[in-house]
């Protein structure tokens, strides 16, 4: 029996069982009303599972229920699990965390910045430095992301041909185009969300000479038992795979969006998206959360170490600011008030600025189809939410969240 298979009452755990109940009464509201199709979600402390609960349904139009097993988009929380791969290589001596990416992607050799002009007719200058590895794992590269909807480069990745249902080649075709784009900033000067986490896949593929898929599987997924985790969904688990959905009008109705049984994502991908691009279960990524709530093992597998990952979780931001002081006011997948980054991970640093029920070093991560999840080192505690509406702004699930299981502590 592994740590994930045992299950305590809440009480023994140190929660009120009665006051945890609020989460799930909670999160079924979103469903009842509409606003989402099913949740899932699972509470666990000191390495114990103590509360979980489904509700609603993966596939409304089949009118198929939320189960244990069922398969979802996990998107951006695709990006802890690449930033541990790489710093895996970075454990391993094959590089150091200043190196410039050129030395292995040499398309990034003479990035420009974008200083004035149109999509068209972009003007730029040369970079006041090289993008380094540190950069892309602290998203302070200056990538961005197609949807952000915000600048004129932002409209240059469409162009380029990035979207929410294709992309430009395969990874290494998709790091070419991204360099051969103007940066937003001068590389380690701001942060913002960007395409930085899909370029350490591209690294983590050079470097090892394996597919990305195929580093995730012999490195982390197979070491931690991850049965139901890669980038497309076997035919055998079709029926298990979730629906996608987004908010409809003003009501905001969930409607589909992506049919479970014709989504891309029942095959290969042209790329594979260290940055967005994995499916998995919740019973899968609660292994690979506690694996990092262990300290980098789990079962006698080590897949980094404690050290790696203590630094990892801590704030790399410069001078210790928050993403408010130091990132651009865009979308991401975490709050910026009160909030650091570490490499690969939100980072709690004033849950009183934030204005959120929290805990100092508290680390993170979501998805855009309103997944989530959160470890608290200090109260040993994990929490995992899974549902599939795009995109997670929709909704004030996350710190709701957290309201509900920290109030349910005794």
């Amino acid at each position: 029996m592994t740590e994930v298979e045992i299950e305590v009452e809440p009480s023994e755990a140190g929660f009120d069982a009665k006051r945890l109940h609020r989460l799930g009464d909670h999160l079924d509201k979103y469903v009842d009303e509409g606003h989402l199709p099913g949740v899932n979600v699972l509470v666990s402390r000191e390495g114990k599972i103590v509360y979980r609960h489904m509700y609603g349904q993966r596939d409304m139009e089949r009118a198929l229920p939320v189960e244990a097993d069922t398969i979802y988009r996990f998107y951006s929380m695709t990006k802890p699990i690449t930033s541990v791969a790489i710093m895996q290589l970075y454990e391993r001596g094959v590089f150091q965390l200043k190196d410039p990416i050129s030395n292995w992607i040499p398309s990034f050799a003479e990035s420009q910045v974008f200083v004035g002009g149109d999509a068209e007719n972009p003007q730029t200058r040369e970079a006041s430095r090289a993008i380094s590895i540190h950069d892309l794992l602290t998203h302070t590269s200056g990538l961005t992301y197609f949807f952000h909807m915000a600048h004129v480069v932002d409209e240059m990745y469409r162009r380029a041909g990035f979207d929410w249902t294709k992309s430009p080649g395969d990874l290494e075709s998709q790091c070419d185009i991204l360099a051969s784009l103007p940066l937003l900033f001068d590389p380690g000067t701001e942060w913002n969300y960007s395409y930085s986490t899909d370029v350490l896949g591209r690294l983590i593929e050079v470097m090892s000479g394996l597919s990305l898929d195929a580093y995730f599987k012999r490195n982390i997924f197979e070491p931690l038992g991850m049965v139901d985790t890669g980038f497309s969904v076997p035919s055998e688990k079709r029926e298990r795979f979730a629906s996608c959905y987004y908010p409809n009008g003003e009501a905001k109705q969930a409607a589909l969006l992506d049919d479970a049984q014709r989504s891309r994502y029942l095959h290969e991908p042209p790329a594979f998206s260290g940055g967005g691009g994995l499916v998995s279960t919740l019973a899968d990524y609660h292994l690979f959360t506690q694996a990092l709530r262990n300290g980098g093992s789990l079962d006698g597998q080590r897949i980094v170490g404690r050290k790696t990952l203590d630094f990892m979780t801590s704030n790399h931001l410069p001078g210790g600011v928050d993403l408010t002081e130091y990132g651009r006011p865009l979308f991401s997948e975490t709050a910026y008030d009160g909030v650091g980054f570490g490499l690969g991970f939100s980072v709690v640093i004033d849950p009183a600025k934030a204005k959120v029920l929290s805990q100092k070093g508290e680390y993170a991560w979501g998805g855009a189809a309103s997944t989530a999840f959160w470890i608290d080192p200090v109260e040993d505690l994990t929490v995992i939410f899974l549902t599939q509406l795009l995109p997670s702004s929709t909704h004030p699930i996350r710190p709701e969240m957290k309201t509900l299981v920290y109030q349910a502590l005794e």
